[in-house]
């Protein structure tokens, strides 16, 4: 996104009494510009989405992205926008749509994490203006970049004790630490769009990405698909070594997980008896 420059007056205070000098009710919520590629579209969704994802049961936190963050009545007067690719805001009421991130209007809030996806063109402004207003006026607590034409490109920061940034340290695979999401910012090879690229996604603590709302209808359909050929294969062994077996069996089967289903299975090869079976089944 690009930036005005500031001329913004150092002896005037961000923050100024409403009767004195009030910001502009009408605050724009687009300047037209668009990303810079399709591919930092996909890549702006996906943080946002599998974040929303991961999050469907609470409503403590906002997300966004490519929105205006206003954060002082001169910024906002000289159309001095900054509008992170993605940000967190944790604490606070997610149950209401925002077309911008107002600080004024949200308690004095400003994000938690910042996630800015870089071009050749802005790559200047994200490492370095950027960075310092969300360093020292954002006092966001973590910050990220990373070209998504560039796999490598992935760097961080994290408020230390001074209210400084310092490097954050990657794992042995390359992950950066997210602390305020609790998950592990990393690379990922697959398909997203019609791009099938290296991405920018987060990971759990057990290193699992962390999906999208159709990659978890995806595997649910997996799993459903794994549970009935495991209760057809529990069926036909069962039928094998018993003969005909109650109806009843196979609705008990078809409330079971697929790793109950397994251990059954192995149960089914061992018992001596139907009746030995069904012991194990309740």
């Amino acid at each position: 996104m690009t930036i005005a420059p500031s001329t913004k007056d150092s002896t005037q205070p961000d923050w100024e009494p409403e009767y004195y000098n009030p910001p502009p009710s009408d605050l724009p919520y687009d300047d037209g510009e668009p990303l810079e590629s399709s591919r930092h579209l996909y890549a702006m969704t996906t943080l946002i989405r599998s974040v929303e994802q991961a999050f469907a049961e609470r409503t403590d936190y906002f997300v966004g992205g490519n929105m205006f963050v206003y954060f002082s009545s001169t910024q906002a007067r000289n159309r001095d926008f900054r509008g992170p690719d993605f940000f967190f805001v944790a604490n606070v009421d997610g149950s209401y749509e925002r077309r911008t991130w107002t600080v004024w209007e949200e308690n004095g809030r400003y994000p938690d994490v910042i996630i800015e996806l870089m071009s050749e063109s802005t790559a200047s402004v994200d490492l370095n203006e950027k960075k310092e207003i969300y360093e020292r006026t954002f006092r966001t607590r973590e910050y990220y970049v990373f070209d998504p034409f560039n796999p490598d490109s992935l760097q961080g920061w994290r408020l230390n004790g001074e209210l400084r940034y310092q490097p954050i340290t990657p794992d042995e695979r390359g992950w950066l630490r997210c602390e305020t999401l609790g998950f592990w910012l990393g690379t990922w090879a697959g398909t997203i769009g019609r791009d099938n690229i290296i991405w920018l996604r987060f990971y759990d603590d057990d290193g699992n990405v962390v999906p999208l709302p159709e990659e978890v209808a995806e595997n649910k359909g997996k799993e459903q698909g794994l549970q009935e050929g495991m209760q057809r294969s529990l069926l036909r062994l069962l039928q094998r070594r018993f003969g005909t077996i109650p109806e009843t069996i196979s609705t008990d089967l078809s409330q079971k997980s697929l790793e109950q289903l397994e251990n059954l299975l192995e149960v089914a090869m061992e018992v001596k008896s139907l009746e030995e079976f069904l012991e194990n089944l309740t």
